[in-house]
């Protein structure tokens, strides 16, 4: 110890030693070392398995929203859609709430959440953006019945668009399908033809697109030719549709003129 204290001689000798010493240190600190890097592994994976685990739920739960989101913005669509159209109609309108619907084969009715609470009454049309969906069956203070053109109890008189033929569409019982049985084997008539309200029976305002006739066949040795239509409305897709209050003066099929008030049976529409 003196020799290493005052001189430098025996630094190879260390050197030397080192080479025996320093592998048994590392030897020693073996199992330390190797305890907290297992130890440290297991918590990182640990903790990366719950970060992966929260990242899971957190993107269901994003995508949970982005499906509603995608609802909503269709919803949007559609309320702007309604919106615009109302715009073009000039009239009051009152956007309902699809509730339920009732697709029998001999009825066609839909509930909307709005009654006579919101001024509704028998016999208003309803529309979609589209066209014409029907008019109230039934109001009742929260909601109304809506009966659909198609029902088979529903007619509603139509003009042809392109030159003014006069006619009635009846409701088939089929949603996509109206029926046009009043119509000559000679009518002026051709597929593809817009059929619009008439504002013949008071209860639809003139104008409204109703449907576009179908590809048919003439029939020159009958009387009558069977001419089917497929409505404009989106009637089995509709979540929102319009209520239309109408300012113009209804014309009766009859010399009585009658009041909005005075609703249609069920068995006998206008």
């Amino acid at each position: 110890m003196a020799t290493e204290h005052r001189s430098p001689r025996l630094a190879p000798l260390r050197s030397g030693l080192s080479f025996l010493v320093d592998p048994i240190k590392y030897l020693t600190d073996l199992p330390t070392v190797l305890f907290d890097q297992t130890f440290a592994a297991l918590s990182s994976y640990r903790t990366l398995k719950t970060d992966n685990q929260n990242l899971r739920e957190q993107q269901l739960i994003n995508q949970t929203r982005l499906l509603k989101f995608a609802a909503l913005e269709q919803e949007n669509i559609r309320l702007r859609a309604l919106l615009e159209n109302s715009f073009k109609l000039g009239e009051q309108v009152l956007i309902a709430e699809l509730l339920s619907m009732t697709m029998a084969p001999y009825e066609h009715i839909v509930v909307v959440n709005k009654g006579t609470r919101f001024g509704v009454h028998q016999q208003q049309p309803v529309l979609d953006a589209n066209g014409v969906v029907g008019q109230v069956f039934r109001a009742l203070p929260l909601t109304s019945e809506i009966m659909l053109i198609t029902d088979p109890n529903h007619a509603l008189p139509v003009q042809v668009n392109r030159n003014g033929l006069l006619t009635i569409a009846v409701g088939s019982g089929q949603v996509n399908k109206l029926v046009l049985p009043f119509l000559p084997s000679n009518a002026d008539i051709k597929a593809g033809d817009l059929l619009i309200t008439s504002g013949l029976g008071g209860t639809f305002p003139k104008g409204y697109p109703v449907a576009v006739v179908d590809e048919f066949t003439t029939q020159p040795n009958k009387a009558f030719v069977t001419i089917t239509a497929t409505p404009k409305a989106q009637l089995d897709r509709n979540r929102e549709l319009m209520i239309v209050w109408s300012n113009s003066e209804p014309v009766p099929l009859t010399g009585h003129p009658t009041t909005p008030a005075q609703g249609a049976s069920h068995a006998n529409p206008q």
